[in-house]
């Protein structure tokens, strides 16, 4: 005979490790700070890449200003400013990437522990004959 209870939570873990359990998985796969570490890496990496587009892009925009007054301005202090804009940019961005993956990692670890809890009471229920 069909046990609801056990089909209804079969189906529950299955529907899991198709879709959330999948990325889950590849997430617990690492440390914590494993995790975190290459997840900063690359958010830093893709802020560095975004800053250097919008900065051409204003470069480019004001190209005509920055040609006239390249002799007149101190290019010490232009790329103080520069580089300090940059560093701010990125350290918004790699402490924001931090918090978002730290929260990811966390999340993952508890549904990965409420789904060894459903398996363990599965089991318990095949035991149950």
């Amino acid at each position: 005979m069909i046990n609801e209870e056990r089909v209804i939570l079969m189906t529950k873990l299955a529907s899991y490790e198709e879709h959330e359990g999948r990325r889950n998985m590849k997430i617990i796969n690492y440390f914590r700070s494993d995790y975190i570490a290459l997840q900063v890496l690359k958010s830093i990496f893709s802020a560095t890449i975004a800053f250097a587009m919008l900065f051409a892009l204003y470069v480019f925009y004001k190209f005509e200003d920055f040609m006239q007054d390249i002799y007149k301005m101190d290019l010490i202090s232009f790329a103080k400013s520069v580089l300090t804009y940059y560093g701010i940019t990125v350290l918004v961005y790699g402490l924001i990437s931090y918090f978002i993956c730290a929260y990811k990692y966390s999340k993952a670890r508890r549904s990965l522990k409420t789904y060894q809890q459903n398996l363990k009471k599965l089991h318990s229920l095949y035991g149950e004959r």
